[in-house]
């Protein structure tokens, strides 16, 4: 038998052309030397920097994102734009005036109000934990500062944030209904630093915005002691605030998108990414440079490697950290019907350690082979149900499937949404870990012969 006859019978065994085929094994161990993803995020950092949503920094990455795609070959490169309303920092103070004094390291919360250029001082009212806060009678904080703290716990994956991410999301909007002047709340996060972790937070519709901040965690806990040493001799804790931030108006936002088209058209696009907006007070490397890397190193060892079956899809979202509007903006405008896949990566750079999925029945080898395959990067299966992340959970949220990558959150929260934010706190080794585990999944994934379109609507 002559060498072309045996490669045509092999090739008659194959369910797609040899083209299209990609060794999950060769691509993983190209990966874990793979220097694409630590670059990306380091020229990500050094050239644009802190790149608040909404802003000319914004902006600026997205021209820089644009450019570095097409440099890596990617196809179909483009920037979908939105507009959005837009809130940028002021100057920041905080300390007790009374009977303690103290200065406070603090930051404001993103849609924070304004004291005005020469602040407020008012008495704080403390409350243990967010339920305390809703507990308040209406109008008992009317003129005062509430302060508001918490526990939250370190854990591997970062359960915790969910829990106590209430106080930031939702406790100034509380506060501003019980009358306050203004709020401060312990840091979300887990570090003892004095970084004060700064993020959004919503007013609602009808709700009035108050100046609204955060306190390090440090600061938080010298507050406490404050409080509870005043009030052992019946005297009252001021505070003086000054934060003048301000509302910008309506600004262009957008998310940036490149592809690897795939060699079938009708067997749908996968869709990778992470954000591209970070907050302002560090370079936004774990949060998430690190996503947006990870995800493009892997979609492009993908395209070196042979056209894949199936179109992936490289979507840098704009303006996650201020309300998802980017991951909104995708899902409004591409729906679900040519979706097999949606993944997110924006959980740090820590290594990989568990992998879910959400795929549909019928489907049991193929989440085999992808956990066989992930086991030598020390990757085990779980039992939990993907749910695809910020940014890519609205387009889940319209049935499409979704696999989750795990990072190990155990330190995230050390460094989420501080100044700590920067590439020396990412490691390059762990980095690659992350980026052959993305490229084994996708390696398998936009090869495979499963029919993994969306069917009806969710819960049909």
């Amino acid at each position: 038998m002559t060498k072309r006859t045996l490669l045509a019978l092999a090739a008659l065994a194959l369910p797609f052309p040899l083209a299209a085929q990609h060794d999950p094994a060769a691509i993983q161990q190209k990966a874990l030397g793979d220097g694409t993803a630590y670059s990306i995020v380091e020229d990500l950092t050094t050239e644009i920097g802190p790149r608040l949503a909404g802003t000319e920094r914004e902006a600026a990455a997205r021209a820089w994102a644009v450019e570095r795609l097409k440099a890596m070959g990617f196809s179909n490169v483009r920037i979908e734009p939105f507009d959005m309303k837009t809130w940028v920092r002021g100057e920041e103070s905080a300390e007790v005036t009374a009977p303690y004094p103290a200065k406070m390291h603090i930051t404001a919360l993103g849609n924070s109000a304004s004291t005005g250029d020469k602040g407020l001082e008012a008495e704080v009212v403390y409350f243990r934990t967010l339920a305390d806060l809703q507990a308040a009678p209406a109008g008992s904080l009317k003129g005062k500062i509430a302060f508001v703290s918490h526990k939250m716990t370190r854990t591997q994956n970062g359960a915790s944030y969910g829990q106590f991410g209430g106080v930031r999301r939702i406790g100034p909007s509380l506060a501003s209904e019980k009358g306050a002047a203004a709020i401060v709340i312990r840091s979300v996060g887990t570090d003892y630093h004095r970084n004060p972790h700064t993020g959004g937070t919503n007013f609602g519709e009808r709700g009035v915005p108050i100046p609204s901040a955060a306190i390090s965690i440090p600061d938080a806990e010298n507050l406490e002691r404050i409080i509870a040493r005043a009030a052992r001799k019946g005297e009252a804790v001021k505070m003086k605030l000054v934060l003048t931030p301000r509302q910008i108006g309506t600004t262009q936002s957008g998310n940036v998108i490149a592809e690897v088209p795939g060699s079938d058209p009708q067997a749908g696009v996968i869709l990778v990414g992470g954000h591209l907006d970070s907050w302002d007070l560090g370079t936004g490397a774990i949060d998430d440079g690190a996503g947006v890397a990870i995800t493009a190193a892997a979609a492009k060892l993908i395209m070196d490697a042979g056209t894949p079956k199936r179109t992936i899809r490289v979507v840098w979202f704009g303006a996650e950290e201020v309300g998802l509007f980017g991951g909104i903006a995708y899902a409004k405008a591409h729906g679900a019907a040519d979706h097999v896949l949606a993944m997110e990566s924006d959980f740090g750079a820590d290594r990989i350690w568990q992998v879910d999925f959400k795929l549909p029945q019928g489907t049991d080898d193929l989440k085999t082979r992808i956990a066989n395959a992930l086991a030598p990067l020390g990757i085990g299966r779980s039992n939990d149900v993907a749910g695809g992340g910020p940014d890519v959970g609205p387009t889940v949220a319209l049935g499409v499937n979704a696999i989750d990558l795990q990072q190990d959150g155990t330190d995230y929260f050390d460094l989420h949404h501080t100044p700590d934010d920067t590439l020396d706190k990412i490691d390059p080794k762990k980095l690659q870990q992350n980026v052959a585990a993305w490229a084994t999944v996708l390696s398998i994934v936009a090869n495979d012969p499963a029919d993994l379109l969306p069917k009806g609507k969710p819960g049909d």
